[in-house]
């Protein structure tokens, strides 16, 4: 398989750095990126604490990992297009040195500043003026003119507050202030997203590309051909299942489409899609691979810190959405092979579909029983022995592992295939799987550090990594040994060269990332240091005049507008500082009380639908690159596709079940994810204007009717039944103490905000786990006692989770609202499937109105 040089110089440009030095160059390139690698595992290892040997605390650490991000920046992407590939000019070793040392600046004289707070010396000031250009610098050559301009526009802003229009005006920003805000302090370039870069983000982008390193990637792929390659429009199948595998540990989209699409796209032409749908269809699934856990472009790190909840809850909330995402493109791409009369690729000889259909459930059986064995077994381990649970699961991973080589041994290697030959087979299914299972241990060790042994994600992806060094290490000479070859340890080498290659892969992939943090770091330090986002809120406001849908369009729109150009990264840390606060604070003042995890969900999804939105997408230049397409109808086609994803984000803020927020039982679960999936897919038939046969315009808008209700129903129970009754304050303090556990209590509170504005708004407090009023008042972070008015909010801690909800000191709280007893909202599915079900015998009655040879044709 070969891709053409346009697709491997936009990856490199995109994810990599477009400079492939020679000589003393590429040995400084490698060893850097390398040491970057072992730094970072050394420090999410408990390594440093056994030994007491170099412990980083989380500044210092935070600043190295700029410090390597800045100085590889500069060696690996040239100043412009027209500057030299192969070789790294003095004055950009100069960069790099001097941008090295002010990343370095808080390690490097920590103890020293941390004397001094809030009186920088000259040599600071010159340090974060140098320090600021030269990020700046890094950040257009790296991630792109969009997130460079943003940043220092919003510099301009923060020292010329006092200059500009009223609206937006403030008193302005000293040098000696902005200095310690901005570079010697957390608060901005250095802030919680560059801490999470350092923390987690690295591990994780250094586990998928030692994983791609080992073969995952290709594994994924024929996995996906073996199961889907014989249906309908089975390469664009595949290509939907094999990028969502992929997306689960790729942390960008441009690589997700390459790797997926070099294969994929050239067989989706082969079987009669159009350059442009082919290449739409790899952008679309690329793309989802984003919103896919548990890497989520490594925005779900981000998100767990501003959100203030665990990883694991994050991973939980988002896994519905893009599930449901991907099967409506996968029923999307089916009726376009239904519209078009496409068929798969022919299945292997000897082969008959019921022996398939046998080989494909007799393989998820056995992997559902190996999942509830891993599930109840590895837990079990746990309870009865808690101390040595580790070392045992351990034990048997590497007796599991022993085990699928010596199965892998006895198989043919997985060999790359070149989708241009003349023929292309499918690859035996029974086969394929086993040949890779081995590498899903890591996974599966993943997520018991995580779920069970309840270890952080920088230390649950440590231990991870590192099994997966040991495969790469280990899997060549070990089936080697199997197949009885001679010295096999000679098939060591091949391992290590793929540690290195993985190794450096890893931190190359990571510059951007650091860099875009960095500078997003700004934006959060002049939102905080300014006051910046009362002004988007009051200017959200004025322009949607109140309404509450007007106002979620806006905020929409104006994500589309700050992602455009930027990586998953920086655009979710811009997106969440501007415009998550604001929807929270106008939905509260609507009487809407939308969870924070729901407002970043919805900001993160439409900063991310902007990659694939023409103009500036480069996922969609990717695949059109590939498929050979025209690159603007490759972005509209990928973009319509899209609108899938694009609808989830207003329905889970009006109805948080789609995130798993509220669903307490098992039916209530298999409820909510039918009803989700459903819509999804009538409304990929709607927009396609296809379901049974070609649909007309009344079916279509009966159709989304159907969705909008499947995915709302309670939209239409509110002209009905109230769905909340206000009780009096004074019953604050049972209502808390008689609540459920890890709920909450929506409170009607009014007051004067800092600005000397009248306020009324609807807010939750979360009150946690079970315990007195008291006791749950204060793990919330509020105080409050007894006013004339009713009851006045004492105190709110900073950073607590009273504090995210919107509680403001000094606010009355002037009603309870409980649940109204109404009838369940489900009843509202049944009217819904009615009119599906008329759509559908109406279809069904003019498809069997066709002539004889057109209706075997849609039905072939």
């Amino acid at each position: 398989m070969t891709e053409s040089p346009d697709v491997r110089e936009l990856v490199q440009e995109a994810d990599l750095g477009a400079r492939k030095p020679a000589g003393i160059g590429r040995a400084v390139l490698a060893a850097t990126c390398i040491g970057w690698s072992l730094l970072q595992l050394w420090y999410a290892s408990p390594l440093p604490f056994t030994f007491n040997v170099f412990i980083l605390n989380d500044t210092e650490m935070r600043a190295l990992h700029l410090a390597l991000g800045l100085f590889l920046g500069f060696l690996a992407y040239p100043l412009r297009k027209s500057s030299p590939r192969d070789r790294i000019p003095v004055q950009d070793w100069v960069f790099a040195a001097v941008a090295a040392f002010c990343g370095a600046y808080l390690f490097l004289f920590y103890r020293e500043l941390s004397t001094r707070p809030g009186q920088p010396t000259p040599l600071d000031f010159a340090t974060a003026v140098v320090g600021m250009l030269l990020l700046l610098e890094a950040t257009r050559r790296v991630v792109g003119p969009p997130l460079a301009i943003i940043a220092t526009l919003m510099l301009v802003y923060a020292f010329a507050g006092a200059s500009m229009p009223d609206v937006i005006a403030h008193k302005g920003v000293s040098l000696s202030k902005a200095v310690s805000h901005y570079w010697l302090s957390t608060e901005g370039v250095f802030g919680v997203a560059v801490g999470v870069s350092a923390s987690y983000i690295f591990l994780f982008v250094l586990f998928g590309s030692l994983l791609e390193k080992a073969g995952a990637g290709n594994y994924f792929i024929k996995v996906a051909f073996a199961f889907l390659g014989h249906m309908r429009g089975g390469p664009a199948k595949a290509a939907v299942v094999s990028s969502g595998m992929m997306g689960m540990i790729s942390g960008s989209s441009v690589a997700n489409v390459v790797t997926c699409g070099t294969f994929t796209i050239p067989l989706m032409k082969r079987v009669g899609y159009s350059a442009e749908k082919a290449g739409a269809i790899e952008t679309a699934a690329g793309i989802d691979g984003q919103i896919m856990p548990p890497v989520m472009g490594a925005a779900a790190f981000l998100m767990a810190e501003y959100v203030g909840v665990s990883y694991a809850e994050i991973c939980k909330n988002a896994a519905l959405p893009a599930v449901i995402s991907y099967i409506a493109l996968f029923y999307i791409v089916h009726l376009e092979a239904v519209k078009a009369g496409i068929k798969g690729l022919p299945r292997r000889a000897g082969t008959s579909a019921w022996g398939r259909l046998a080989g494909i459930v007799m393989t998820l059986a056995a992997l559902v029983i190996l999942a509830n064995v891993v599930f109840y077994g590895l837990g079990w381990i746990k309870d009865i022995f808690p101390r040595a649970a580790l070392w045992i699961v351990v034990a048997l991973i590497t007796v599991v592992y022993l085990a699928l080589l010596r199965i892998v041994a006895a198989e043919p290697d997985l060999v790359v295939d070149d989708p241009n030959a003349e023929v292309i087979e499918l690859p035996p299914l029974k086969e394929t799987l086993l040949a890779g299972l081995h590498y899903l241990l890591p996974v599966v060790l993943l997520i018991w550090v995580l779920l069970v042994e309840h270890l952080s994600p920088g230390l649950s992806a440590f231990y991870a990594t590192a099994l997966l060094i040991i495969i790469l290490l280990t899997q060549k000479p070990l089936i080697a040994m199997f197949r009885g070859e001679v010295s096999p340890l000679s098939r060591l080498r091949a391992g290590w060269n793929d540690l290195i290659d993985g190794l450096g892969a890893g931190a190359r992939n990571m510059i951007g990332i650091a860099i875009a943090t960095a500078a997003a770091g700004i934006v959060v330090g002049t939102v905080s240091i300014t006051g910046f986002g009362l002004v988007m809120t009051d200017l959200v406001e004025t322009i949607s005049a109140g309404n509450m849908i007007g106002m979620l369009f806006l905020v929409a729109v104006i994500c589309l507008i700050l992602g455009m150009g930027m990586p998953t990264t920086a655009s979710y840390i811009v997106v969440s500082t501007l415009m998550a606060p604001v929807v929270v604070e106008l939905g509260a003042q609507s009487g809407l009380v939308v969870p924070l995890v729901a407002v970043h969900m919805f900001v993160f999804y439409f900063g991310l639908m902007a990659d694939v939105t023409p103009p500036v997408g480069l996922a969609a230049f990717a695949a059109s690159a590939i498929s050979r397409g025209d690159y603007l109808r490759t972005g509209f086609t990928a973009f319509w596709y899209s609108i899938r994803t694009g609808i989830l984000p207003f329905m889970f803020i009006f109805n948080t079940e789609l995130l798993l927020l509220g669903v307490h039982s098992y039916g209530h679960l298999a409820l909510t994810i039918a009803a989700a999936v459903g819509a999804m897919l009538v409304f990929a038939a709607a927009t396609q204007g296809w379901f049974v046969t070609k649909s007309r315009w009344y079916e279509s808008v009966a159709m989304l009717l159907v969705t909008f209700t499947l995915l709302r129903p309670d939209f239409w129970m509110d002209f009905v039944f109230p769905k909340y009754d206000v009780a009096s304050p004074q019953k604050l303090m049972e209502l808390a103490a008689s609540a459920p556990p890890n709920t909450g209590l929506r409170l009607r509170i009014e007051g004067t905000n800092i600005e000397g504005k009248e306020i009324k708004k609807t807010v939750l407090l979360p009150l946690g786990s079970e315990g007195t009023s008291a006791q749950r008042f204060a793990k919330s972070g509020l105080t409050t006692m007894i006013a004339p008015a009713g009851i006045q909010i004492g105190a709110v801690n900073l950073r607590s989770a009273a504090d995210r909800a919107g509680f403001e000191q000094g606010f009355v709280i002037t009603g309870i609202e409980t649940e109204a007893i109404r009838p369940a909202k489900e009843w509202l599915f049944l009217p819904a499937l009615v009119v599906l079900g008329g759509v559908f015998l109406l279809q069904r009655r003019r498809r069997e109105a066709l002539p004889a040879p057109v209706r075997v044709a849609q039905e072939a």
